[in-house]
């Protein structure tokens, strides 16, 4: 049975949840700060053929990091492929107009913003005075915040995530928990207790030191779906992924095929229901 019509009579969509896109063209340009960009272009175009190959129907867009702050590639690709894409933008989180121009951003078209805390000083903004007003203006404009970042910052998301209770919050690939640290999963479990936080449970790949499906990865999944639910967790691929550790097709059959603890109504939340939650897909 082919993908789709697998995904068919099991009646859900699989919505991937995260992807980036860019191109080497003068009309992007990489930002200054890019000093070794991608050679190869990872187009939406591209990424079509690999959902039509996969079956899956809906894809979100996350600003790549070469570009920094300059979301136009990002924009323009949902613009020319709906209705197959949604994105998400990134603005400067160490400039005070951020919340402005996320506004902006979101009448242009975005649903949602990502911010990359790093674990050391350097990310330390996340505990600043800039972010309550970024957060407070994407809970207005009733977007989601996505976070990727390490896991020894989870805890540092807990006063933004009190203050801001109407705010959605996606925490991408699982925070990177080190395989070999698993009580560091806890401060990601500590964040089950908040309604409105979802985890992406990507990059089983990464972590794992074992080869696929990735089973030591596999035990992280099982603990956050224990707390979180089904409902609240939900996959990516994180194209383009890196094929010295995985193709897009296996990051997606390790969930769909190899996850076995899943049942059927939990594997429909993960591979799209949860995602049509957040991103709303028309």
């Amino acid at each position: 049975m082919s993908v789709s019509a697998s995904a068919q009579k099991e009646k859900y969509s699989i919505i991937d949840s995260q992807i980036h896109v860019w191109i080497n063209d003068p009309g992007y340009p990489w930002a200054p700060e890019t000093k070794n960009p991608p050679q190869e272009d990872r187009t939406p175009a591209m990424a079509l053929e690999l959902m039509k190959a996969n079956g899956v129907q809906r894809t979100v867009i996350a600003q790549y990091i070469g570009y920094r702050w300059d979301n136009r590639y990002a924009l323009d690709s949902i613009k020319n492929n709906a209705p197959y894409f949604m994105a998400v933008c990134r603005v400067n989180p160490e400039d005070p107009a951020a919340p402005d121009q996320l506004s902006h951003l979101t009448e242009q078209g975005f649903h949602g913003v990502r911010i990359s805390p790093s674990a050391n000083a350097s990310g330390d903004w996340i505990n600043g005075p800039l972010m309550p007003p970024l957060w407070k203006r994407a809970e207005s404009l009733h977007i989601p915040m996505q976070v990727y970042a390490p896991i020894t910052r989870m805890p540092d998301l807990v006063h933004l995530i009190e203050q801001y209770p109407g705010l959605t919050v996606v925490i991408d690939h699982m925070a990177d928990c080190p395989i070999d640290k698993p009580q560091e999963l806890n401060k990601l479990i500590a964040l089950a207790r908040y309604p409105h936080v979802f985890v992406k449970i990507s990059h089983t790949w990464s972590i794992s030191r074992q080869p696929y499906p990735w089973l030591d990865a596999q035990e992280y999944v099982k603990r956050l779906l224990a707390v979180y639910g089904a409902h609240r967790l939900m996959w990516a691929s994180d194209w383009p992924v890196d094929l010295s550790w995985t193709t897009y097709d296996k990051a997606l059959s390790v969930v769909r095929d190899e996850m076995k603890f899943l049942n059927a109504e939990e594997r429909s939340w993960i591979l799209g229901k949860t995602v049509q939650r957040v991103w709303p897909f028309p």
